[in-house]
């Protein structure tokens, strides 16, 4: 095995790396190796954003894609052939960036702890938008933001700085040194890299596959080996549970895992193939793009820079049951495309899953591809997200319902749920009991009943058990009372509301009370 350094461009030139162990965060080596202490360490687990830090890489047309991260959880060998800008790279010690002199004016600063990550995530807006030469409304701002936590200055100063910074001459990042670095890194050979520690019996090893075959040839041959996409999940166990991952195959540098096209369903109907490696925001990007209703799960799917790192094949391998995609997928009818050496499988994604954490996967097979139907005018679909806090938060329940209709009859039904079992699921009693029915009150509470015989939910920090029976059958109603033939209810942006009404565990809903 031919191994080689990390390379990755930081800095204005090519930085090359030995000896780190693979599962030394981005951020540790910013505060320990590089001198570059401007990027915080706050949760350790990507969640409050003081370590944000900026990814580039290129697009298709050799343009520097940029994208805000947390450096806490991505691993040093994630940075091969990227580009890394941290707090650092903005302005100079002469004159600040339009970013950093908003902030100044606008008071977006006390102690100053979260700073450099909130002006990281504006610098991603302000690159993002100057680029396309549009100006964010101050909800796309919010949006933008929902990865960084401020507890001193409140947030209206800092999205008064963000409008603000649009104001001066534009300013970016000069990014033509690192792209230049990346034509020449995609020279390299796909990384192997491993480091040497005495107190190991065995090298610690990280792989960079980037074709479909040579990544599982690696899986055939060690099918012990852990697969890391954006470390989203892993990146907690090393940092919280302190666990020893052992070798790790990364899946985001081969080319086919990243694809995001087009492909019709087996009966012709329009369909998206979504490859493993693609990450969270452009995947739930083009599939909101054709399922508008699921917009708002998007939105409150995680952070920002979360979606940017983690990939949707990831979140669905994990399996937890309280991830948000797979209701989604599962209600939409999508199935799993699976690879063992050469042969590869499908299975309908609600097949997928066995029990807690518990899927199909065979020693070395590993998530390819998810493939969906998209569906037509006669579906009516909706996804419902309840949590503590509103943005970038774990569900206490995911709700995603599907109904096809046909001459006044509900002919199909996909009822899904998440947090109300050991695995994410649909309801089968109340999905019984709306097939052959129309669409009314009366059909309503009868699906509504029959979740008790579907769910037997657990008491957790998060809900109890009555809780979440309560917020399942409210979120039905929900969705009926959006998708009645009688005056629905507008299904526009009410989440805040919607979640304050369900989010207080013992407090009941008043039944079709509008926002």
């Amino acid at each position: 095995m031919n191994t080689r350094p990390i390379r990755f461009f930081f800095r204005g030139q090519i930085q090359e790396v030995r000896e780190q162990p693979p599962t030394t965060t981005v951020l540790r080596w910013l505060r320990e190796s590089a001198d570059a202490c401007g990027s915080k360490e706050g949760c350790a687990e990507g969640d409050c954003g003081a370590c944000t830090v900026l990814l580039g890489e290129l697009d298709d047309q050799d343009r520097l894609q940029l994208r805000n991260i947390n450096a806490c959880i991505q691993f040093l060998p994630m940075l091969d052939g990227k580009a890394l800008f941290t707090v650092e790279d903005l302005g100079s010690s002469r004159q600040l960036n339009p970013v950093q002199q908003a902030l100044v004016d606008y008071h977006g600063s006390q102690c100053g702890f979260c700073t450099p990550g909130f002006a990281m995530s504006l610098q991603a807006l302000y690159e993002s938008h100057q680029a396309a030469g549009t100006r964010p409304s101050r909800q796309q701002l919010a949006d933008g933001l929902a990865g960084n936590l401020c507890r001193c200055t409140g947030y209206r100063p800092i999205l008064d700085a963000g409008e603000q910074m649009f104001e001066p001459p534009a300013q970016r990042l000069d990014t033509a040194p690192a792209a230049a670095a990346l034509r020449r890194l995609r020279e390299d050979a796909p990384l192997a890299y491993e480091s040497h520690d005495p107190a190991q019996q065995a090298p610690r090893q990280f792989h960079a596959p980037r074709s479909l075959d040579a990544l599982a040839a690696l899986l055939q041959q060690w099918p012990q080996a852990r697969l890391v996409a954006g470390a989203t999940d892993i990146g907690l166990w090393v940092n919280k549970q302190h666990r020893d991952v052992g070798m790790l195959i990364s899946t985001l540098s081969v080319a086919a895992l990243r694809e995001l096209r087009a492909e019709p369903w087996p009966d012709g109907q329009p369909g998206l193939w979504i490859g493993a490696a693609v990450s969270l925001e452009d995947a739930w990007s083009a599939l909101v793009e054709q399922v508008p209703a699921l917009r708002e799960l998007w939105l409150r799917f995680a952070s920002p820079p979360v979606r940017h790192a983690g990939t949707l094949g990831g979140n669905i391998a994990n399996g937890s049951p309280i991830g948000d995609g797979a209701p989604a997928l599962i209600a939409l009818g999508a199935e799993i495309v699976l690879r063992l050496g050469a042969a590869q499988r499908r299975l309908p994604l609600q097949d997928f899953y066995l029990d807690y954490m518990k899927n199909a996967l065979q020693p070395g097979e590993f998530v390819e591809a998810l493939h969906l139907p998209l569906p037509g005018r006669e579906w009516q679909l909706r996804g419902y997200k309840i949590a503590k806090r509103y943005d970038s938060d774990i569900s206490a329940v995911c709700g995603v319902f599907a109904l096809r209709h046909e001459h006044g009859r509900i002919r199909e039904a996909r009822l899904v749920y998440g947090g109300m079992a050991g695995i994410v699921r649909r309801a089968p009693q109340a999905e019984a009991a709306l097939l052959g029915q129309t669409w009314n009150e009366g059909t309503l509470q009868a699906a509504a009943k029959a979740l008790t015989q579907d769910f037997q939910p657990l008491s957790d920090l998060r809900a109890s058990a009555a809780y979440r029976m309560q917020v399942a059958c409210n979120l039905l109603r929900r969705f009926w009372l959006e998708t009645r033939s009688d005056s629905p209810l507008p299904a526009a942006r009410s989440g805040i509301w919607w979640a304050t009404q369900l989010g207080r565990d013992g407090q009941q809903p008043v039944p079709g009370a509008q926002p």
